[in-house]
């Protein structure tokens, strides 16, 4: 369970704890993540043991990040149309599954490079599918003015799993062996999965308008190619990870190499990134006070590119824990930024999956990342890609610096703007694809600040269900423009009218400011015509 860490009152911050459903699922959940942190320590080491060449070492943080970027999005689309307690205890028990079978594997010396980066990659499989359904029932945990606090709780926690499991595996992995170590992480699983079977959910109402999988990733991806917002800050996190991505994938070796320490000293290091990031949390929302998201994120780049120019130089081993420190402090401003704007751009009923998307590019760019790099590791050397990484991460934390993030101040809360279609005959859900037009009258004086409003307004047709969209004038009468677009079935426009938000109502009003004439414009919808029933379903009107 993750999400960004939000300021709250001192009264409130831990009041979801209160709640005796959350507390059980976040300690068991807090136990499960220190021991996924233990099999990755352990896999992350091992590699090493297994072959000493950078690409290999690199392909097993590509492997666990991979899945994330190409099962995100169904990941998400699975956690609205699921039952998430169900969900998750299913893919509780495959990750507690390919834990199993490293320990055994491990266990009698059977363990391979090949072997270790396929079960990675199934892990990853695991973790993709569960990421965004951990963030998509905190709502269904905590009542909704403990929810901003319960999503900083669970960012607590992760970095809380973070600071603690990688030094435990590293012990367990110094003292016992890998064996041992992939058994800690299996008995971890246990417990979220007891934890998530005592969990009392409340079955789903059933909703005639509920989306299937297709329909729903669709329209995800819709929403996704129309925000501009959500564009902002993809190609920001894409830059900044890409470039990061780095420092992760060879830490194992620059904790061997370059920093001449053993597993335990790794597991130490990633420890103390935990901690690091722990203590960023903390201090993160007293600097949001005063510094905005983009100052934030110029910091954040700066000091992680200190942290690897640092590191290049092969500094003494004790060295190598305070700038870990600083590095975790940084990463976690990063990963708090990016998540919360991401999550302000987003209205509620398509948060899953762009968050899907979020979580598929920022995986993407790691995995990217942590291969390229490997690549030039071996074509030239630890410590010179370091420095190249550190340099093109500060380049472009300034580039990307004017390039500004939204501010995600919008109310999208849903208007319910838009009534209700007044039809004929009642219409199938299936039945599409939908026209609908628009018809207003526009003064000539008028036309240009309409059509800006407009552009604006397409955006919002598009992100809300519209494949197509545009605007005519009539050549008999310029100034009855229409605008039409296009929705792939009724039941989508159906939900369209659900999901106009507050924001977009505002932009829909001050178009109708423009619009003359004693009545408001005239809505009109089309069906597709069965051709071989011609008079089967007559035009649909409506007006609002």
């Amino acid at each position: 369970m993750s999400g960004a860490a939000e300021p709250a009152k001192a009264t409130s911050a831990f009041a979801p704890f209160r709640q005796s459903i959350f507390a059980v699922i976040w300690v068991a959940t807090v136990m499960g993540n220190t021991g996924s942190f233990m099999r990755d320590v352990a896999s992350s080491w091992l590699v090493t043991d297994l072959s000493a060449v950078p690409a290999a070492v690199t392909m097993i943080q590509a492997a666990g990040t991979l899945p994330i970027f190409l099962f995100a999005i169904p990941a998400g689309v699975l956690s609205d149309i699921l039952d998430r307690r169900k969900f998750l205890i299913a893919v509780q028990v495959l990750l507690a599954l390919v834990s199993a079978t490293l320990m055994m594997l491990s266990y009698y010396g059977l363990l391979t490079v090949n072997l270790l980066i396929g079960l990675t990659f199934i892990g990853g499989i695991g973790a993709a599918l569960v990421g965004p359904t951990w963030q998509a029932i905190v709502p269904e945990l905590v009542p909704r003015q403990d929810i901003k606090s319960a999503v900083a709780l669970n960012s607590l926690g992760i970095n809380v799993s973070r600071s603690i499991g990688p030094a435990a595996g590293g012990i367990l992995l110094a003292t016992f062996g890998a064996a041992v170590t992939y058994g800690a992480d299996v008995i971890s699983y246990m417990f979220v999965i007891a934890a998530l079977l005592w969990w009392p959910r409340a079955k789903a109402e059933n909703d005639v308008l509920s989306e299937k999988f297709f329909g729903a990733f669709r329209a995800g991806l819709r929403y996704t190619r129309s925000s501009r917002e959500l564009h902002i800050v993809l190609l920001r996190a894409t830059i900044f990870f890409a470039f990061s991505s780095s420092i992760w994938a060879l830490l194992p070796l620059v904790a061997r190499i370059l920093l001449r320490g053993d597993a335990s000293f790794y597991g130490v290091l990633l420890g103390a990134v935990g901690a690091g990031a722990i203590g960023g949390a903390l201090v993160l929302p007293r600097l949001r006070a005063k510094l905005d998201s983009d100052a934030l994120l110029l910091i954040a780049a700066l000091l992680s590119a200190c942290v690897m120019a640092v590191l290049s130089f092969a500094p003494p081993k004790w060295v190598g824990l305070p700038v870990l420190l600083l590095l975790g402090s940084a990463w976690i401003t990063a990963l708090t930024t990016f998540s919360g704007v991401a999550q302000a751009v987003l209205p509620n009923w398509v948060r899953g999956r762009g968050l899907a998307v979020y979580l598929m590019v920022f995986n993407g760019a790691m995995a990217a990342g942590s291969l390229g790099w490997g690549a030039v590791a071996q074509a030239l050397s630890l410590p010179a890609t370091l420095l190249v990484s550190a340099c093109g991460l500060a380049v472009a934390a300034f580039i990307m610096h004017r390039v500004k993030l939204p501010t995600g101040e919008a109310d999208l809360a849903p208007s319910n703007y838009w009534p209700e279609p007044l039809t004929s005959d009642e219409v199938e859900h299936d039945r599409g694809p939908v026209l609908i037009l628009i018809e207003y009258r526009i003064a000539r004086q008028n036309r240009a600040p309409f059509f800006t409003g407009l552009k604006r307004l397409s955006e919002a047709r598009r992100r809300d269900g519209a494949y197509g969209w545009g605007i005519t004038e009539d050549a008999a009468d310029p100034e009855k423009i229409v605008e039409w677009f296009l929705v792939e079935s009724w039941a989508e426009h159906l939900r369209q009218h659900h999901r106009v938000s507050k924001a977009d109502a505002d932009v829909q009003r001050e178009m109708t400011q423009y619009h003359i004439g004693p009545d408001a414009p005239v809505v009109r919808h089309f069906l597709t015509l069965d051709l071989k029933n011609p008079t089967s379903k007559p035009e649909l009107v409506d007006q609002h």
